[in-house]
């Protein structure tokens, strides 16, 4: 078994190559053992539309079922419809099997307890569980769900208020949140263009992942070609979220938190809200100026939802594109529920969307960058620059180092999921911001060469 599959947030491999047939049976079974040693034994089960995830969940369920565990099956649903199942049935805990937003020959689990997906050294203890073989037998069942979709619409119309019709383009990259999301905004009254929104594993129009610029072209054209008022993409499983403004802007995770955060201060004076290290300085200063309390975390959506939960924050979100709605939701990352919300906030404002964000400073950012680092070195190579900067600037380092100048801010952190390095930088003009890129590049090669 490759233990790399056992990443940070979740559980990750190459179909067939890394997630054989026993490596899959023995992560149900690990997790049965897992509830089993806390008395728990209600759990439920979704996948997404890979072409690989119908055998998995006979697996998992075969798993989990001789475990003893009591299995309610939900089918091919969206990532937030099975995090929706922790909070609205009677279960302890599952699985959802998904690759999110990798390739089509990848797939993966994440794997919740209680109402929360388990991270860092709960997966960790997952795989051990299974090195060891400590697993348990019981006579478990399992019986098919079928109307978590509809309970889910019965939520949003009970929670969602659209008062106005827009022009709206949906690209689902052929994952499983058109299926869902296409409906129920032409019920309450959108005039919806859906793009690539049947479900097909193989993903042939483009890659799910709508945080890739070159992901979103299609939407973009589409958006600008019918004159909508707005384009909203999903990755494969539905939990991130891309937008784009009737101009054909792209409306970047950090950026669409700004937009919620000011609708929820409305409501909330001096709320906190979480957000990441790669985040943009404006949405930081921009929730400070309208009375609220912004926090600055580590990434990843497993991380972000526990400081939530710690803070008693109302909103979370990432670069990324997860969004986290603890006002009026349950705190998880949903990007259907997220595009509703956005309508929402449309429908009661008399602008278009390309006006929300005009008066944000200007600034100048690189997307994330990404270079390769060996996973033995990449936390010592941060380590070292971390030492380095704090010598001569203020620095950030919650999560990596984000070296802060008084023109702008670099980013280097160790990615949780790969062998690489993640990079980030913005500024107030161009100039400054290749400065600061530069600088921070010819320190980290000079440091890199030390290890590698």
């Amino acid at each position: 078994m490759n233990k790399e599959i056992f990443r940070e947030y979740d559980i990750r491999g190459g179909v067939e190559k890394d997630l054989t047939d026993d490596v899959v049976k023995d992560i149900a079974r690990a997790f049965g053992a897992y509830m089993a040693e806390r008395g728990k034994k209600n759990a439920s089960i979704g996948r997404d539309c890979r072409l690989s995830s119908d055998h998995y969940r006979d697996l998992v369920v075969e798993g989990m079922v001789e475990s003893g565990l009591d299995v309610i099956d939900l089918g091919v649903v969206p990532s937030p419809l099975f995090y929706y199942s922790l909070f609205n049935l009677e279960v302890d805990g599952g699985i959802m099997i998904t690759g999110s937003h990798n390739p089509a020959d990848q797939n993966g689990f994440k794997v919740a307890y209680g109402k929360a997906t388990i991270f860092g050294e709960e997966i960790q203890y997952i795989r051990k569980l299974i090195e060891e073989k400590r697993f348990v037998h019981g006579a478990g069942s399992v019986r098919e769900y079928k109307t978590i979709v509809d309970d889910y619409y019965d939520f949003l119309r009970r929670n969602i208020s659209l008062n106005k019709s827009f022009n709206v383009v949906i690209d689902a990259g052929n994952g499983t949140g058109g299926v869902v999301a296409l409906p129920v905004m032409k019920e309450m009254g959108q005039n919806v263009t859906g793009l690539f929104c049947e479900m097909d594993g193989r993903f042939p129009n483009h890659h799910p992942d709508p945080t890739v610029e070159k992901n979103l072209v299609t939407l973009r054209k589409t958006v600008l070609d019918t004159k909508a008022d707005v384009g909203i993409g999903y990755d494969g499983d539905a939990d991130r979220i891309g937008v784009i403004d009737n101009e054909g802007n792209i409306i970047w995770g950090d950026y669409l938190m700004i937009i919620f955060a000011r609708d929820v201060l409305r409501q909330h004076k001096g709320a906190t809200f979480v957000s990441e290290v790669k985040c943009s300085k404006n949405l930081y200063e921009d929730v400070e100026k309208h009375g609220g309390f912004p926090i600055m975390w580590k990434a990843g959506h497993s991380l972000i939802k526990q400081k939530m939960k710690e803070t008693g924050a109302l909103l979370g979100g990432e670069m990324s594109g997860h969004i986290f709605f603890a006002d009026k939701f349950f705190g998880y990352d949903d990007a259907i529920y997220a595009s509703l919300r956005l309508l929402e906030i449309m429908g009661n404002g008399d602008r278009p969307l390309s006006e929300y964000l005009k008066d944000v400073p200007k600034m100048y950012s690189t997307p994330e960058i990404r270079i390769d680092c060996p996973d033995d070195v990449k936390f010592h190579v941060v380590k070292k620059l971390t030492e380095y900067y704090k010598s001569r600037y203020k620095v950030i380092d919650i999560d990596g180092v984000r070296v802060v100048l008084d023109d702008g801010w670099g980013l280097v952190r160790p990615s949780n999921t790969g062998p690489i390095l993640v990079l980030r930088f913005e500024a107030v003009s161009q100039k400054a911001l290749e400065s600061i890129q530069k600088m921070v590049m010819d320190d980290l090669t000079g440091i890199m060469k030390e290890y590698i």
